[in-house]
């Protein structure tokens, strides 16, 4: 009996590498993340690769994966449904892909958005000019107008009051957060309370990279400043957000802001490469007061611009804010 016993408890914890319950792929993958005032290190995540690749599950084309992870030990994908543009974190197990190319999937939604709106070569770039002010995606399809706010490094906290403003009874509100990594570590509870707003169906975030350290100091000219700054490693500024995000049981989406809207064609090329949509504003509140319909909204609830949360809430009560507020990846 005691043989038996040794036996089952040896066998028990063993699995076939590769299998999965039919269960485990019906869903996406779930990180646990830490709870109160800790983050989980990125370096839980290990091997982060960007690649393009299709995936299959059923026989039927489902998915394009643009990253490919390791989380103890088990291989995962972040995918992304190249129609909708909606992100997600799927075990590889539970998918059949194969490398594939920009060109070959030239005709769907989301590599069109990548190729138009972060393959910027200089065309717009007036003579002797070697950087962008606020390119990208301004301006959405549509009517309505698309929320979104900015998490750039701050000792303040969260404005909850302004994002519990936006709640409504029995339909989640959308809006894009951008992050940006300093931040996130610095604001372990604040983002936690964020993931349980979605968690409760009170808000349908998208979280927006926003580059981790937001390099930026104040007098010097725009061309050597925010991510033009001498020295900088743009890709582990783009992937360093994405692996921190994933270890602390969120999901990036496929948007970059770069930070004060500034950036260069070089860093569209590298958003190009990393298959990612660069996110401009046409109405970034605290500057300009008036928000077109289709208008991609711009304000700070990290607490560094109230101004821009004020106008938004007189615009609100006006009537000047075009309705419905629509999730961003309907705008490109």
């Amino acid at each position: 009996m005691k043989k038996l016993l040794a036996l089952a408890l040896t066998l028990w914890p063993l699995r076939v590498p590769g299998a999965m319950a039919a269960q485990d792929c019906g869903a996406p993958a779930t990180v646990a993340a830490a709870r109160g005032s800790r983050l989980q290190p990125m370096s839980r995540v290990k091997d982060y690769r960007i690649v393009l690749r299709i995936c299959r599950r059923g026989g039927n084309q489902d998915r394009l994966a643009i990253r490919s992870l390791r989380i103890g030990g088990e291989n995962l994908l972040l995918t992304v449904d190249p129609q909708s543009l909606t992100t997600r974190l799927d075990r590889a197990a539970c998918w059949t892909c194969e490398d594939t190319t920009a060109a070959a999937q030239a005709k769907t939604r989301f590599i069109q958005a990548v190729d138009q709106l972060s393959q910027n070569k200089g065309e717009r770039l007036p003579t002797g000019a070697t950087w962008l002010d606020d390119a990208g995606l301004v301006h959405g399809r549509g009517g309505g107008s698309f929320i979104t706010g900015d998490l750039c490094p701050s000792h303040r906290p969260l404005d909850r009051a302004f994002l519990q403003s936006l709640e409504r009874k029995g339909e989640a509100t959308p809006v894009a957060l951008a992050i940006s990594g300093l931040w996130l570590e610095r604001h372990a509870r604040d983002f936690n309370w964020l993931k349980r707003q979605m968690a409760e169906g009170r808000l349908a975030i998208t979280f927006v990279n926003h580059s981790y350290r937001h390099p930026y100091r104040r007098g010097l000219p725009d061309a050597e400043n925010y991510l033009l700054k001498p020295g900088l490693h743009m890709q582990k500024e783009i992937l360093d957000v994405e692996k921190l995000l994933i270890a602390n049981g969120a999901t990036p989406s496929v948007f970059f802001r770069f930070p004060g809207l500034i950036s260069a064609p070089k860093l569209m090329e590298n958003l190009w490469r990393d298959h990612l949509i660069p996110l401009g504003a046409d109405a970034w509140l605290a500057l300009s007061p008036v928000v077109p319909p289709g208008g991609v909204i711009l304000v700070h609830p990290n607490g560094n611009e109230p101004v821009g949360l004020r106008r938004f809430q007189r615009l609100r009560r006006e009537g000047a804010l075009p309705q419905p507020f629509r999730p961003i990846n309907q705008a490109p």
